[in-house]
């Protein structure tokens, strides 16, 4: 187990020791190989924190199965321990949660600031317990990530809400209502889904997000016995159950990691195969990259990438630079602007890329012209990129999970060796990452520093 692994399977961790576990390893990766193989894609992150968090809605057990080993699922686990929750992991990507009884509902402070989705477990708490403490949550650094979503759509569902140096939440019975969201926030839609379903009457949500994890989230609930129309739609109506049942439920393929790996192979030029993959989520993606000059062969169970990739971007109509920008689902993901952009540093033409969502995210990228990468951040949210641009190995820190990824794809394809620091940012999103990445071809070691 290695150092980082350790550290995040203790019961609790002070701030400074996990600044230290997340500083104390880094990736020494050699570029340059073209990297080859088949890899298994694995469940997705965004879909196991709130399918965690919604098992909570039940007292009796559930077992989820491929959910990611992965340090952000370590500490949503840990969360739901706290709460006095029987929870354990049954094999290696297989949980078991046994929520009979919740013994407390003030969540640990030290716990909810590695993680971001701790905030999940305040519908789910709400509707079993009627009340929750939740400080406020950790994540990635990305720009602002407001909770008024959440907050907003709680106090149409009944909520007292005191906002102080915590949130403490508290309702004597949760009431269905039409309620529209400021904005459609996937952990809000979440929220208010897993408080709804519990609630007495109808619950009907609009400007909904509609990305596969809360897709994902449905399904388990309607799994079971919660009564959910309109999923993957921006409307969503629930009819609120006086309780469900225990079950099982498999987690669904990480499109995000699956992309990943498809820029991977495309600027590695080896043939890339990532089984285990679910072709509608893919749908709205794979054109993107298609766009930058990334051939690919995709069914509904599989993903192939070619060898030999010769990366052309593809102009728009008239020899105008094209636009690669995201939003919400189904339009490109914010998660894979990170990695829509090293992969254009690897392809012959100009693109914008067009972050709206948050406005650090490509804060990055001086890192990437570090290695030689033709970049002009126009300001938080653009980038223009040429390519392509020959790289070279550089010594930089992980600023977050989806960077993190980005600068490992980048120092893969660099001439010479890399050093990545703050290495768990990226253990936070991806399992076992180094492992795979060597079962590939990859010269990537894993040491203490």
């Amino acid at each position: 187990m290695t150092a980082l692994a350790q550290a995040a399977s203790s019961e609790i961790m002070t701030d400074a020791a996990v600044a230290e576990a997340l500083h104390r390893e880094s990736f020494v990766i050699e570029g340059g190989h073209s990297l080859s193989g088949t890899v298994h894609a694995s469940g997705n992150k965004n879909a196991a924190l709130p399918i965690l968090a919604a098992s909570l809605l039940t007292s009796e057990p559930v077992t989820l199965r491929n959910v990611p080993r992965i340090l952000d699922v370590e500490s949503m686990i840990g969360l739901i321990a706290h709460a006095g929750v029987n929870i354990e992991w049954t094999g290696p990507n297989e949980v078991r949660i046994e929520a009979s009884e919740i013994t407390n509902t003030d969540l640990d402070s030290e716990l909810c600031r590695r993680i971001r989705a701790s905030f999940l477990l305040a519908g789910p708490l709400l509707a079993r317990s009627g009340a929750v403490k939740i400080p406020p949550p950790g994540g990635d650094v990305i720009g602002r990530r407001r909770l008024d979503t959440h907050v907003k759509a709680f106090a149409d569902l009944g909520v007292q809400i005191e906002v102080g140096s915590d949130y403490a939440m508290s309702v004597r019975k949760l009431r269905g209502c039409h309620l529209f969201l400021d904005e459609p926030s996937v952990m809000g839609t979440e929220n208010v889904i897993m408080a709804a379903v519990l609630a007495e009457g109808e619950t009907v949500i609009g400007n909904a997000a509609g990305e596969p994890h809360v897709q994902d989230l449905c399904r388990f609930l309607v799994s079971l016995g919660a009564e959910i129309e309109g999923l993957g739609s921006n409307l969503l109506r629930i009819r609120g159950v006086p309780e469900l049942s225990g079950g099982e439920h498999r987690i669904s393929s990480d499109h995000i990691e699956i992309a990943s790996f498809i820029g991977l192979g495309a600027v590695t030029r080896g043939e890339l195969t990532i089984e285990g993959c679910s072709g509608e989520d893919l749908r709205p993606i794979l054109p993107h990259l298609q766009r930058l000059g990334v051939r690919i062969e995709a069914d509904d169970c599989s993903v192939r990438v070619p060898d030999g990739q010769e990366l052309v971007i593809q102009d728009d109509l008239g020899g105008a630079i094209p636009k690669i920008e995201d939003g919400p689902w189904p339009q490109f993901p914010a998660d894979l602007t990170s990695i829509a952009l090293v992969v254009a540093t690897q392809a012959r033409g100009t693109v914008l890329i067009f972050e709206k969502m948050f406005e650090s995210r490509l804060f990055f990228v001086d890192k990437l012209v570090g290695m030689g990468a033709r970049i002009i951040l126009c300001d938080p949210h653009r980038a223009v990129v040429t390519g392509p641009a020959p790289l070279v190995g550089d010594r930089m820190e992980s600023p977050d999970i989806r960077a993190g990824m980005a600068m490992l794809i980048a120092s893969l394809c660099a001439d010479g060796v890399s050093t990545i620091g703050n290495i768990g940012q990226i253990d936070r999103g991806y399992e076992r990452i180094d492992e795979r990445l060597r079962s590939l071809g990859a010269c990537i070691e894993r040491i203490s520093s």
